[in-house]
């Protein structure tokens, strides 16, 4: 049977992460799954860094308006 300990905390100095309950007794097996709540702060990997590293992709928007330009063009 499954039994799951719900607890919410601080995350120490290192990514040390301390649990403490009266239900855990030692030589008991545990598997620990660790959900990371979204702060608002700013991530180390903002979505922004990704503009123009993908395939196909522009480096920049005036790259994108130049492309978009010729496009016209071609139409008339």
């Amino acid at each position: 049977m499954l039994h799951a300990i719900k607890q919410e905390m601080l995350i120490q100095k290192n990514g040390v992460i301390e649990i403490r309950s009266p239900e855990l007794k030692p030589g008991m097996y545990a598997e620990i799954v660790i959900l990371l709540k979204h702060t608002g702060q700013s991530e180390t990997n903002p979505l922004s860094s990704m503009i123009g590293k993908g395939r196909g992709a522009f480096e920049n928007p005036e790259d994108a308006d130049n492309f978009i330009r010729n496009e016209r063009d071609k139409w008339e």
